[in-house]
Order: structure tokens, then sequence, then C-alpha cells
């Protein structure tokens, strides 16, 4: 993989402080952040890592969208989280002791991330404790989130994982009108289906059958409207 550096947004102070993470920092702090970041760029389609690899830096999406992945035992790509702007991965190896990573990170769009080093995360977390305590509650937020993809995933009803997945992208993505919620999908057709375990043809059928039943709407293939969010919800009953 070719990383590509680039300043645009990342080497400023102000989209430090644009971070959840480092929102209670002091100006002081926030310019120590800068100093020892450094930015990265990378296409659509490259990655980050893959499972078995070491990872020592913390990743921060400054724009753009990186999908974290594992393989089935069937060699199938399995899509367990997609990541955005102000998101942040690669923590596990920086919190406790290095091992393999169990995940892939791989860019869904043209990407710009901060990535800080283990040694220089270590420094500002011993400053600054509240930043470990806004680490543990994204950490506990995305576990939350993966017992609800596997509690999906385990679910034969197609309908019913494809509610929980555009649910989450409504959290996430969606904005809210007139009791209905419009999704800039962060995913196309083949890794939406990727998401919920099923075939890219029977997300299409299912959207289109919730699409007639008056639940969702169909924007052509990045945007989806969804009408009637109760409905959805009790797919998932």
């Amino acid at each position: 993989m070719e990383n590509n550096y680039c300043g645009e947004r990342c080497s400023t102070r102000l989209y430090a402080q644009e971070i959840p993470i480092f929102d209670s920092l002091s100006s002081d702090e926030l310019n120590r952040v800068v100093e020892i970041s450094q930015d990265m760029c990378l296409k659509k389609g490259e990655t980050l890592f893959l499972e078995g690899d070491l990872v020592s830096k913390l990743f921060i999406i400054s724009d753009g969208i990186v999908k974290i992945t594992k393989n089935t035992r069937e060699g199938k790509e399995q899509i367990i989280n997609v990541l955005t702007v102000g998101d942040f991965f690669g923590e596990s190896n920086i919190l406790g002791n290095t091992i393999e990573s169990n995940v892939s990170a791989i860019t869904v769009k043209d990407t710009q991330l901060c990535t800080i080093s283990r040694k220089d995360l270590e420094g500002i977390l011993y400053d600054n404790p509240s930043i470990c305590l806004k680490l543990l509650a994204e950490l506990s937020k995305r576990l939350v989130e993966v017992e609800n993809l596997t509690k999906s995933l385990s679910s034969n009803d197609p309908e019913a994982r494809i509610g929980c997945m555009l649910l989450e992208f409504a959290d996430k993505y969606g904005k809210g009108s007139n009791g209905k919620i419009e999704i800039d999908l962060p995913l196309n057709r083949e890794g939406m289906a990727n998401y919920c375990g099923i075939a890219r043809e029977t997300l299409s059928r299912k959207l289109t059958y919730l699409e007639r039943e008056g639940i969702l709407e169909i924007i052509g293939t990045k945007k989806i409207v969804i009408k009637n969010v109760e409905s959805l919800e009790l797919l998932m009953i």
C-alpha cells in the first residue's frame, strides 16, 4: 500500500478540536496532538491493515469512510463496522498488549486520516485521563453495536438484518425531516449485502419489497429515505 501524506485538515488545531475524544483539551494540549500526529491520504479500496497484522497506531478519520471487516470461515468478507469523520480505530493495540489484529480496515472512498503512534498517545492519555474515559465510552458503544450485529446475523430473516443495518445507518448518517430520515448510504449494494450477511440479489429484492410496502424510498444507489421508522423496527422483533 502506498501512503500519501497530506495536511489539509489534520494539521490544524481547529480540526483536532472537532474530534470528540479531544474536545476537552486546552489550546496547548491540542497543539501537542497536532505536533505528534501524521496525516495519511488513501484512495478508495486501499487497505490500512489486514487480519493478522500488528497495528501500532491510532487512526482518526478526518474525511472519508473506512469499513472494518473480518473474513468468514467460507472466505467471504463480513463487514462489522462502518466508520466516518471523527471516528477512530486501531485502539486495540494502543490500550493493551500488542497482538495481531483480528479485523481488517479498508477505505470505502478516498479517505484522509490522522495517525498517532502508540508511544505518543500513551503520553497524551497519561496527562489527560478524560480522553481515556471517552475512549472507553466509544468502545462500549461499539460493543453494543457488535452485539446488535451478532443478534441480527443470528436471525434467518433477511428483512430483520436489513432493518437493523438501516436503523444503524439512520443513527450515524441520517438527517430527520417531517418524520422521515434521509440516509446518505456509506456502502454500495454489495457492501450492504456483506454487512447483512446476505446475497446482493436478496438485498435488492427485499429493499424493493420494503419500498413497495411504503416503509422506505430508494433514491438512486446512494440514498434511502426511511418513511416509517416504527415499521422498520417491527421487522427486528
